[in-house]
């Protein structure tokens, strides 16, 4: 039997033989929508929630937060029309300041902005780049409920209009992303964004879970204290195409988006697997590792104790946390990783290795990347030539009765053990 997977820009194909049965495990791919700019001009021009564009006619500031490249958010699709309401509010494009939501990631480099944004936009309107350790650009709130010191960028906080975009879609650890996440973190300080990850331990701080997900929660309370006005986002199909678009008070567009968001990515299996090859879903979900190891923390939930994952991600950009990689020369196990972690606390980019160590010192993990091999080898990954390779070298543990699974957009999926209507 074939198999095929996303990898980075393309996909890599691997072979098992007849006798084995192997499950595609992929949520319904939803249709697009057959006219996307109208459904956007709509959820814009009609809010939900008590959101109202009268209040921002010619407003004299606003503050637009976009993701980063690592997050496939379509933003030629989705600002055109947000920037056509703005200017038939009277708001001047020298009022208006789009804010690259970096979170812990490093600043974007001018250069790299055309990744993000069409020449039409970042040449006509001011583009900045967040960065989470520069205290010059940050303004302390106070403190969330949990503890949590709430820092964010200060000139979006200042905005008289503050707006999100954004994709609706499952995290490892928050529930879902969307609504007011993209400031709340991706424009926070770096001490705000160790302390809300800090909760994961948390076990309700897991995959599709949202009311009760005390990170998702603080989360919400700096949005709030933040004053975010204004969410537009995307809920994607596996094609990255969009299929539903929410805009208006972030927290009406989360509860209205998050069931439209599970219809499209949970995904029922009768039971665990005993090998599963997975990919994060191709670029940018696999750019770099700190990006595809959501993939594996999502492949944890069906495979069975002492199993078998095959991680097909490109990482182009290798690991992408310098912090991870520093943190992990001289570890020699996960269970070492695990209990160093443990007794230092918790650190944004070593909690990286704790999510690898705590998945993979369950299982066996075989990985396939354009990494240097000796890189991956230091942070406790195995490697292999390619997926045949790969395949070729589990295949003595496999039998008629063993079940395999391959998860080809293991990031953008949630699948669990059980029935579609749990």
């Amino acid at each position: 039997m074939e198999i095929s997977v996303p990898y980075g820009h393309s996909t890599i194909k691997g072979y098992f033989p007849d006798f084995c049965q192997v499950d595609l495990i992929e949520a319904p791919n939803q249709p697009a929508l057959q006219n996307p700019q109208e459904a956007i001009k709509d959820a814009i021009v009609f809010p939900k929630g008590k959101f109202n564009w009268k209040d921002y006619i010619h407003a004299k500031s606003v503050g637009i937060a976009i993701n980063d490249k690592t997050r496939p958010v379509p933003h030629i699709h989705l600002l055109p029309p947000l920037l056509d309401q703005l200017a038939g509010l009277g708001i001047v494009d020298s009022a208006i300041t789009f804010y690259i939501a970096v979170g812990s990631h490093a600043p974007i480099q001018n250069d790299e902005l055309s990744t993000l944004l069409p020449d039409s936009i970042k040449n006509r309107y001011s583009v900045v780049s967040h960065d989470s350790e520069d205290e010059q650009l940050l303004i302390y709130l106070g403190k969330t409920t949990r503890g949590t010191p709430i820092i964010t960028n200060r000139r979006f906080h200042e905005s008289q209009l503050k707006i999100v975009v954004g994709n609706i879609e499952p995290h490892q650890f928050a529930g879902f992303s969307g609504g007011v996440k993209t400031a709340a973190i991706g424009l926070a300080g770096i001490q705000t964004i160790n302390q809300n990850h800090s909760l994961l331990s948390d076990p309700e701080c897991k995959l599709g879970v949202y009311e009760s997900n005390p990170i998702r929660q603080d989360i919400e309370e700096i949005g709030e204290k933040i004053g975010v006005h204004f969410a537009l986002n995307a809920i994607l199909n596996q094609d990255k195409q969009i299929v539903h678009v929410l805009a208006g008070d972030p927290v009406v567009v989360m509860q209205t988006g998050i069931p439209l968001s599970r219809q499209i990515c949970q995904k029922p299996v009768d039971a665990s697997y005993d090998l599963l090859i997975i990919s994060p879903g191709g670029y940018p979900k696999d750019i770099n590792l700190y990006q595809s190891q959501k993939a594996l923390a999502h492949a944890s939930l069906i495979i069975k104790p002492g199993g078998t994952i095959i991680l097909v991600a490109a990482c182009p950009e290798g690991t992408g946390s310098q912090k991870y990689e520093a943190w992990m020369k001289g570890m020699t196990s996960f269970n070492e990783v695990l209990e160093r972690f443990k007794q230092e606390g918790f650190r944004i980019g070593p909690h990286k290795a704790f999510l690898i160590a705590r998945d993979g010192s369950k299982i066996k993990l075989l990985f396939i990347s354009e990494m240097d091999p000796i890189k991956a080898q230091s942070l406790l990954l195995p490697t292999s030539e390619n997926l045949q390779k790969a395949i070729d070298s589990v295949m003595g543990g496999i039998d008629k009765n063993s079940r395999i699974g391959v998860l080809t957009h293991a990031s953008s999926t949630i699948p669990f053990i059980g029935r579609a209507n749990n």
